[in-house]
């Protein structure tokens, strides 16, 4: 079906709403055709809506063989009705004009039974957007299966031959598209393409574990061999591990486990949390910690939906513009995230939320980094991340997959895994050096890390885990 025979039976009431396999996501004219019908039927103070469209196709393999693969294709949207300072929201994915006719009717009559809510703002009205025409790929939001089963085979096929490895991994590729419109005048449109891959290699006498990822906009970008080869060598060398003392060492992260504890900042980064003296970021006695420094004078951690590695959405869940924000400069707070009610609370001006975050990098290679430390660990990444002190930002978990010993400027040995103990702001202040900052990814759809491999001092691994 075309995007005009689409655009022509979108909204007709006898024909439920599908996606076209020569058009993967929902167009701009399509969305404002949405948008314009649920604003039309609007009976109450004021309605937005927001549409989620797309293909998401995705495969698995295990114990060296494939397993599942599957495509789902859906648009969905959220109606939110607003009665004076009350509003309900309502979920369909029946987009022709008797389903949102229902979600409208349903929304308002739910709104009118809602609790007020205090820190209810008022919609925005029209925006002004720059587009991220980059952020998507036509192959990939249009990729079949069959891309797919050979990207598996790269992985299966070495770990067939040898008969010493178990792999097991997964391809999620997605073609979206993200819509926010309002009865105050508001449309805002972006769509974008992930593809991501994920892959652990287990040896046959379940010793050693290996894992590597890719993550890119266009599947094309993609380098499925590399990363099979990372996750093999790495459960190779990573056979009969020794057991070590715990305690403070110097470690090499690789950019996912980096990326596994900067994250978490982003939790901490309200400034309503700061100001009521329940984050790392709340000075003592009140206030927050803005202009103090915070972590080493190398650290610079920034959201930019525009840059190359990057390229997300121009605007948040509230359809706020989002630009290029710097939340921590050369080690100092620069400053917070600030939501448009606390804004509006405490008279400044709202950062939005944000889709990315970018740890900017240094020059060293991991070979490098690893040659100048006489004595640490090489951690590939880190799991089962839970919170310890929300007032520090300590969180403990374990090593996963690839834990080494370093020695006199060389890894030397596998050792077993660790738990440790660890606020992603101390691992920043005990950064030595970095090397460049990379996309990473998990296989799924959460944002868009940016991360360097890191060289720290004082982590500290507090007990042993026998689990590989």
């Amino acid at each position: 079906m075309s995007p005009a025979s689409r655009m022509a039976t979108l909204l007709d009431p006898r024909t439920p709403r599908s996606l076209a396999a020569d058009d993967a996501v929902l167009s701009r004219d399509e969305a404002r055709r949405v948008v314009e019908t649920v604003v039309q039927r609007n009976a109450v103070d004021a309605v937005q809506v927001a549409i989620r469209a797309g293909r998401t196709r995705n495969l698995r393999f295990a114990a060296n063989q494939l397993s599942t693969a599957g495509v789902t294709e859906d648009a969905q949207a959220t109606i939110t009705s607003f009665v004076g300072r009350r509003r309900a929201s309502v979920t369909t994915n029946d987009l022709t004009r008797d389903g949102l006719e229902r979600a409208v009717r349903k929304a308002e009559a739910i709104a009118r039974l809602a609790p007020e809510d205090p820190e209810a703002m008022p919609l925005l009205g029209a925006q002004s957007y720059r587009d991220v025409p980059a952020a998507y790929d036509d192959a990939t939001a249009s990729l079949d299966a069959g891309a797919t089963i050979d990207a598996a085979r790269s992985a299966l096929a070495p770990a067939r031959a040898g008969k010493t490895l178990d792999v097991a991994g997964f391809l999620l590729v997605t073609g979206s598209a993200s819509v926010l419109g309002n009865s105050a005048g508001l449309f805002a449109y972006h769509r974008g393409t992930r593809a991501g891959y994920t892959i652990t290699a287990r040896t046959a006498d379940g010793t050693g574990s290996g894992w590597a990822s890719d993550d890119a906009v266009a599947w094309s970008r993609l380098d499925f061999e590399a990363t099979g080869r990372r996750a093999i060598d790495k459960a190779l060398r990573s056979r009969n591990p020794v057991a070590i003392e715990p305690g403070r060492y110097t470690v090499i992260l690789e950019p996912t486990a980096v990326g596994d504890l900067v994250e978490l900042l982003g939790r901490y980064m309200q400034a309503r949390s700061a100001d009521e003296g329940r984050s790392p970021f709340a000075k003592r006695g009140g206030g927050t910690r803005v202009g103090e420094q915070v972590a080493n004078p190398l650290v610079t951690l920034t959201s930019d939906p525009y840059d190359a590695q990057v390229l997300a959405s121009p605007f948040d869940g509230d359809g706020l513009p989002m630009t290029r924000q710097t939340w921590i400069d050369k080690g100092t707070l620069a400053q917070l995230q600030y939501s448009r009610a606390w804004a509006a609370r405490t008279g400044t001006t709202p950062t939005g939320g944000t889709s990315s975050l970018l740890l900017a990098g240094g020059t060293q290679t991991a070979e490098q980094l690893i040659a100048g430390t006489q004595r640490g660990i090489l951690v590939t990444r880190l799991w089962y991340l839970r919170e310890v002190d929300p007032r520090t930002a300590l969180q403990t978990g374990l090593t996963r997959d690839g834990t080494f010993l370093i020695e006199n400027g060389k890894v030397t040995k596998p050792i077993k895994n660790m738990r440790f103990n660890e606020s992603p702001l101390f691992l920043l202040n005990n950064v030595e050096s970095l090397g460049p900052a990379v996309r990473i990814g998990d296989g799924g759809g959460g944002p868009v890390l940016i991360m360097p491999t890191m060289k720290a001092r004082d982590f500290n691994f507090t007990s042993l885990s026998d689990a590989v």
